[in-house]
C-alpha cells in the first residue's frame, strides 16, 4: 500500500484525537503494514485491535510517554526513544525486534499481568543502565533468554534456559529489603532458611515466573554487595522463597564466573513457580572453625541484622574486635565483643570516635572492614555492610 493511502487509512480507522493533541486514539482495525513505518509523538490508546502488525512502530518524546487501552497491541518492529520514559497501562507485545534508545519501559509491578512481552523468540538491542523494562518483562519461545530488567537505574538481568518460555515466563528485578517488599502481600524473613544455608542477601531480589523447568542466571554488580555473604564465590548460592515452608532454598551453584563486584550465579535446575522470589544466600561460613558471621548490619530498629553478629564466639572468650571504613580509619574496636554483640555495646553502625570520625555519628553506608583477632590464632578479616 503506498505511504499516503497508508495514513489516511491510519487516521479514519484509529479515530485519532487531533483537537487536543494529547493522544492517539484507536478504535477500530488498525495495522500497520510490511514496509510500513509510524512514530508515535503521543500517548496511544488502544480499544481496538492493533495486534496484526508487520511494520515499524517508533516511540519518540523528550519527555514520557503512555500505551494505554482495553486490548494489547503487538508491533513486528519497536524502537523507545523517549527520554523520560515510556509508561504500559496495558500489556504490549513485541514479535521481530525491539530497540532501546533512551528512556526505560515502566511497567506496574502491583500488576504483574502488563508487561513488554517478547513474542516468538523476539530479541532486543540497546538495553543499560538507563534503558531497561523497570517492572515486568515475558518471553514466549524456544531459545535461551535474558530478562532485560532493572530498577533504580540498574539494569539487573536475569536468564532462563531454552525451552523454559514454551507457555510463557515472566521476570522482575526488585532492588528492594525482602524483609520489607512493597509490592507482595508477604514478606521473605532472610533469617528463615533451609539447611546448608547460613545467610541470605537483604539488598535485591527477583520474582521469576514459569512453569516448564529451567535453571535461573542471576547476576550481581557492586550494589549487590556480594562480599557481605562470601569470601569465596564457591560458597555463593541462588536461593528461592519457598511459600509453603516459609523459607529459603538452597537452589544451588552449577556455574558461577565474575568476581565479588560482578558476575553471574546459575542454579541447580528448578521450576520457578515453586519459588515467589530469587536471590542470594551463602552455603559457606565466613569464618573457619565454627563460627558464623553475619555481615549485613541494618541498624534501623526493625530486629534484622541491627547489630554485628559473630555466632559461636562465645567459645573463643580472648578476642578483639576492630572495624575499619574504606580508608582504613578504625571507627570500632572491642575487646571480649562475645560479652557485648546482643548489647547496645555491639557494632551498630555508629562511630566510636576514631581519627576523623566524630562520636556518636551514625556512619555512612557503605563497605567496612573488619579484624577479628583470636588469640593463638591467625587473624580472621572480611567485609561488613552497612545498610539504614
Amino acid at each position: 500500500m503506498p505511504q499516503n493511502k497508508f495514513y489516511i487509512t491510519l487516521f479514519i480507522l484509529a479515530g485519532f484525537i487531533s483537537n487536543a493533541q494529547l493522544s492517539f486514539h484507536n478504535f477500530g482495525n488498525l495495522q500497520i503494514h510490511d514496509e510500513g513505518q509510524v512514530g508515535f509523538h503521543l500517548d496511544v490508546i488502544n480499544d481496538g485491535t492493533f495486534d496484526q502488525n508487520v511494520g515499524f512502530a517508533g516511540f519518540y518524546n523528550q519527555n514520557s510517554l503512555t500505551i494505554s487501552g482495553s486490548n494489547r497491541p503487538v508491533f513486528h518492529d519497536m524502537e523507545i526513544d523517549v527520554i523520560d520514559d515510556l509508561y504500559l497501562e496495558v500489556p504490549v507485545g513485541v514479535n521481530n525486534f525491539q530497540e532501546f534508545t533512551n528512556g526505560r519501559v515502566f511497567t506496574p509491578r502491583d500488576q504483574i499481568q502488563v508487561s513488554l512481552d517478547y513474542i516468538n523468540d523476539a530479541p532486543y538491542l540497546g538495553e543499560n543502565d538507563d534503558r531497561y523494562v523497570d517492572g515486568y518483562a515475558s518471553i514466549t519461545g524456544q531459545l535461551d533468554f535474558s530478562f532485560p530488567v532493572g530498577d533504580d537505574f540498574r539494569h539487573r538481568p536475569v536468564r532462563i534456559e531454552s525451552q523454559a518460555a514454551t507457555n510463557t515466563a515472566k521476570a522482575a528485578y526488585f532492588f528492594e529489603n525482602p524483609n520489607f517488599p512493597n509490592f507482595f502481600p508477604n514478606n521473605f524473613d532472610t533469617n528463615s532458611f533451609g539447611d546448608l544455608l547460613y545467610g541470605i542477601s537483604i539488598f535485591e531480589f527477583w520474582d521469576v515466573d514459569g512453569d516448564q523447568e529451567t535453571r535461573v542466571t542471576l547476576t550481581w554488580d557492586t550494589n549487590s554487595n556480594i562480599p557481605t555473604l562470601v569470601n569465596d564465590l564457591a560458597d555463593l548460592r541462588v536461593v528461592g522463597w519457598d511459600p509453603n515452608l516459609e523459607q529459603w532454598i538452597n537452589l544451588g551453584n552449577t556455574f558461577v564466573t565474575g568476581d565479588l563486584d560482578n558476575g553471574e550465579i546459575t542454579s541447580e535446575l528448578i521450576v520457578p513457580d515453586n519459588f515467589v522470589a530469587l536471590t542470594f544466600g551463602t552455603s559457606g561460613l565466613i569464618l573457619d572453625g565454627d563460627l558464623e558471621i553475619f555481615t549485613a548490619v541494618s541498624p534501623n530498629g526493625d530486629g534484622f541484622n541491627d547489630t554485628f553478629v559473630i555466632q559461636g564466639l562465645v567459645q573463643y572468650p580472648d578476642n578483639e574486635l576492630f572495624v575499619y571504613n574504606r580508608w582504613g580509619v578504625l571507627v570500632y574496636n572491642r575487646k571480649a565483643y562475645h560479652e557485648v554483640q546482643q548489647t547496645s555495646d555491639a557494632f551498630n553502625g555508629i562511630s566510636e570516635g576514631r581519627a576523623t570520625i566524630a562520636k556518636g555519628e551514625e556512619l555512612p553506608v557503605g563497605t567496612y572492614y573488619y579484624v577479628l583477632n583470636i588469640e593463638g590464632t591467625k587473624d580472621r578479616a572480611g567485609y561488613l555492610y552497612i545498610s539504614r
